[in-house]
């Protein structure tokens, strides 16, 4: 096996000829040094379903990793909960793994309109279920694999949505959300970095240059995951084009929150892949 291989469980597209579900969400899996991890959940219970029609057992993992607290990633939580509880009812194999995230992943996120777009399932709630580690320090889930908590934000001019007006309720009260949970895997990989973000709120070259520090390697692999790069917003588009020319990255795998005109862009920096329920990597 691969170092690291990642299966695509959930994404907006799916591969042609891959008869799986797809929803506005992501959700990976990951195997690496021996652990089984679930980055993020998706929207709905949908990345169970595809899972178990690829033959992946999700009640035999090691972590889930949550890249943020939005909805479309954390919204298949209580789904996974469910399918636990369950095996126990049923006294099925099943292993109760340890949940990876920011402090602020659980905190409720209302916008105008919308009760709460944050996860459905409070830290409270969740460490009933299942043991939660919360940290804004990087935490290293393998040798070569590290959660990299919170993003150290040194250029604003590629921070997606950064004059959007977002709220977060705290235990200090209702805040400016800065979605400072946003963050990302890093695998170092023998050819160089391999980045698996979730929506890039952090602005996805702030995500590659702190996952660089930390993890002491100016290579870049391959990036894959959601990049929150839109046509609408060409100011951030074009500041993280050039960033990201300047960081030369072999290979682009853009899903999720970008669209087709920014994978268009990004295809002028480095080979950029196709990405859908059911696509397999690996390094």
């Amino acid at each position: 096996m691969a170092g690291l291989a990642v299966r695509v469980l959930v994404d907006n597209a799916t591969l042609v000829d891959q008869y799986f579900t797809g929803e506005p969400g992501l959700s990976l899996y990951l195997e690496s040094g021996g652990k089984r991890i679930l980055f993020d959940t998706g929207y709905s219970g949908a990345f169970l379903a595809n899972a178990a029609k690829m033959g992946i057992d999700l009640l035999d993992l090691d972590y889930v990793v949550l890249s943020h607290g939005h909805i479309d990633h954390t919204g298949g939580i209580p789904y996974l909960l469910r399918a636990f509880l369950e095996a126990a009812i049923e006294e099925q194999p099943h292993r109760i793994p340890v949940v990876v995230a920011h402090p602020h992943c659980f905190y409720p996120r209302p916008m105008p309109r919308l009760a709460d777009v944050g996860s459905p399932v409070d830290e409270v709630r969740l460490s009933r279920h299942c043991p939660v580690t919360t940290s804004m320090s990087p935490i290293w889930l393998t040798d070569d694999l590290v959660f990299l908590g919170e993003i150290e934000r040194t250029m604003d001019d590629v921070i997606p949505d950064r004059h959007k007006k977002r709220t977060i309720i705290t235990p200090d009260g209702v805040q400016t959300d800065r979605l400072l949970d946003d963050t990302a895997l890093a695998y170092r990989s023998r050819s160089g970095l391999v980045i698996i973000t979730g929506c890039s709120h952090a602005g996805i070259a702030n995500i590659i240059g702190y996952a660089q520090k930390v993890c002491g390697d100016q290579r870049i692999r391959d990036v894959i995951g959601g990049l929150h790069l839109k046509e609408s917003d060409r100011e951030t588009l074009d500041a993280t084009l050039a960033h990201l020319k300047r960081l030369k990255p072999v290979a682009l795998h853009p899903c999720h929150c970008t669209s087709l005109a920014a994978k268009v862009a990004l295809a002028g920096i480095a080979p950029v892949g196709e990405v859908g329920v059911g696509l397999k990597l690996e390094y």
